[in-house]
């Protein structure tokens, strides 16, 4: 497969036109990766640049679950008004799951305690079950994704107050 001159045009045109600043696509062992002018923070706005780029003959190793750190755990204020609480962010975009299946109890609730390495829901990427962890220590006062949402990079799922 290969892509010709109108195909990178009409990404162009779809990158352009969405709200995304990056597109990456794989296919048949081509790599191409478009950028929105400006999506790297700290350059100048550019035109968005096509870059192909050849693709190793061996097979790519399967890829790990990405897990929230403490740092991406633990946001700025929120609209909530108290700035003492700390977020829980979803590490990528995807379905979250409350509960490890269905109608069992949620893996937290407002009251409970959770640890950095406290399992406090699941997303699922193309039939991948990623396992989120609170990233900080306290106790959850506002659990805001529901059982079943979409979720987007970096949303709130969780508010904590830390102990």
């Amino acid at each position: 497969m290969s892509f010709s001159h109108e195909d990178v045009q009409r990404l162009l045109q779809l990158l352009d036109s969405s709200h995304f600043d990056e597109l990456h696509l794989e296919a048949d062992g081509i790599k191409l990766s478009l950028r929105r002018g400006g999506a790297t923070a700290g350059t100048a706005p550019t035109a968005p640049v096509a870059t192909p780029v050849a693709a190793a003959s061996a097979p790519l190793p399967p890829s790990t679950p990405a897990t929230p750190s403490a740092a991406s755990a633990a946001a700025a204020p929120q609209a909530s008004g108290d700035t003492s609480l700390l977020e829980v962010r979803a590490p990528m975009l995807g379905t979250f799951y409350g509960a490890p299946k269905p109608g069992a109890e949620p893996f937290v609730a407002v009251g409970d305690r959770v640890s950095a390495n406290t399992a406090v829901g699941i997303i699922e990427v193309m039939k991948l079950m990623n396992s989120i962890s609170a990233g900080v220590e306290g106790v959850v006062v506002e659990v805001l994704a529901r059982d079943g949402d979409l979720v987007e990079f970096d949303q709130v799922l969780l508010r904590v107050r830390p102990v």
